[in-house]
């Protein structure tokens, strides 16, 4: 153990080279590899070169604006106030109309079918051969005018047949009362028997009723030489000719030859629910005629103005309705048969009420309101009780007064105690059409429960009901 160096002993320079000889892995003349203690570093080891004062200050510069922006962040976030449509820095825009007095029609709309008065299908009444055809398809026609020729010749001839009959039946009853002249002069003188007599009075007799049968059948076949020459029955419109000429027509067909339709005048049935049916009768019984209007499919343009013809004398037990039949004088051939048309049935009409554009009547939580414009500029949500409309007017009947002003546009915007400001075209502003009744308010606005009077609701269901009833589109 005396001979071992001690820990930190290094040899000498050249002692590498004497005692390469005792390590087996070294070459003879080769220097031996310089062992480093465990955990020291190589020679050529560099340390990495540290963050520079540009990067620094860089990653400064970020961290200063992430901490400014958090810091903004937060304060306009408790600064900034509440949101919404109904913020506003200032008044808002509305337009507003007056309450005025007028005369409001109660109308019921109801959807009906356009009906001809006559629809005639034109059928031969004999068999015979089709000679002619004296109509165009489409044409509009008078009662007894020209349609169609049968050939009549077979019927020509069976009445000059029943004549020659007849002529000779004439000669028979002749000779028979000859006869029974002389048997009356010879049983007066007790020349015969009064058997004789009798029998010859009998003869004559049937002779008399030959001639009467001969007659009819000469009357027959005139009237089939009329039916040979067809003629409109009713004025109107042919349709499509059915056949054509030269066909042999029969009695047994179905089809006819042509089918004339009645267009002036013409009629549309309708159908009223029976809850409306008091109000029609009451006029009608009064001795009232009813004004009746109908409109196309969408319930746009005016097509004809009638009047109320009749009443059906019962009610549908399955759908709760009655029908009703209108009469239109159609001289402008609008209203065509089978087409599907609007009715407006004016019932009555309601003298001096309150009126106001349809758009100004809003619903939401309070029922059917109005915005209210206030001496101040601010407007307040007022329950009112609507009645009938038309065109672009709704009768209030509970709850406005005349002269008061509503807001008619931007109501969508507004709250219960909003300031506004009128626009100048504020007092007369175009309106669109009345919306259908019970749809809701403009964009699902739903209004704060305004203060004061709430009369209005506990007649709200009866009014709703008569101005859905008159006002509703029939469409």
């Amino acid at each position: 153990m005396d001979d071992q160096p001690p820990r930190n002993y290094a040899p000498p320079s050249g002692a590498a080279e004497t005692r390469a000889d005792l390590r087996p892995d070294v070459r003879p003349g080769e220097p031996a590899p310089v062992e480093r203690p465990p955990g020291a570093r190589p020679p050529s080891y560099e340390p990495p070169p540290r963050l520079t004062w540009r990067r620094r200050l860089v990653w400064l510069v970020l961290l200063v604006l992430l901490v400014a922006g958090l810091v903004w962040f937060v304060k306009t976030r408790h600064q900034a106030g509440p949101t919404g449509r109904f913020t506003s820095g200032g008044p808002m825009p509305v337009g507003t109309a007056n309450v005025e007095k007028g005369d409001m029609p109660v109308i019921d709309n109801a959807l009906g079918t356009v009906t001809p008065l006559a629809t005639v299908t034109v059928m031969t009444q004999i068999n015979g051969q089709l000679l002619e055809v004296g109509f165009e398809e489409g044409q509009m026609v008078q009662k007894g005018d020209f349609l169609a020729q049968i050939d009549p010749r077979p019927y020509q001839v069976a009445l000059e047949q029943a004549q020659g009959q007849l002529a000779k039946d004439q000669a028979a009853l002749a000779d028979a009362e000859l006869d029974l002249a002389r048997y009356r002069t010879l049983v007066a003188q007790n020349s015969i028997a009064r058997q004789t007599l009798d029998t010859q009075v009998a003869t004559v007799a049937q002779d008399k009723a030959t001639l009467q049968t001969d007659q009819a059948q000469i009357d027959a076949q005139k009237l089939n030489l009329v039916y040979c020459h067809i003629t409109a029955p009713v004025t109107g419109r042919v349709g499509l000719r059915q056949v054509d000429p030269g066909n042999y027509v029969t009695t047994s067909s179905t089809t006819g030859i042509v089918v004339i339709t009645q267009l002036q005048p013409i009629s549309v049935i309708f159908t009223l629910p029976e809850d409306s049916l008091p109000a029609v009768l009451k006029q009608v019984h009064a001795g009232q005629t009813l004004q009746a209007v109908a409109f196309d499919r969408t319930d746009t343009t005016q097509l004809d103005v009638g009047q109320l013809s009749t009443i059906d004398n019962q009610i549908d037990p399955t759908t709760g309705t009655v029908k009703l039949r209108a009469g239109f004088a159609n001289t402008s051939l609008n209203l065509f048969p089978n087409q599907f048309v609007n009715i407006r049935l004016q019932v009555d009409t309601m003298k001096n009420v309150d009126l106001v554009p349809s758009a100004a009547i809003q619903r939401g939580a309070p029922g059917t309101f109005v915005y209210l414009v206030k001496p101040d500029s601010t407007v307040t949500a007022q329950p009112v009780t609507v009645g009938p409309s038309a065109a672009d007017k709704v009768a209030i009947l509970k709850g406005l007064a005349p002269g008061q002003q509503v807001v008619t546009d931007g109501a969508d915007r507004l709250k219960d105690g909003a300031k506004v400001t009128i626009t100048e075209n504020g007092s007369n502003p175009a309106q669109p059409a009345a919306p259908a009744q019970g749809a809701s308010p403009a964009q699902g606005a739903t209004p704060a429960q305004p203060e004061g009077d709430t009369s209005g609701h506990g007649d709200h269901g009866h009014g709703e009901g008569r101005g859905q009833n008159s006002g509703s589109g029939g469409g």
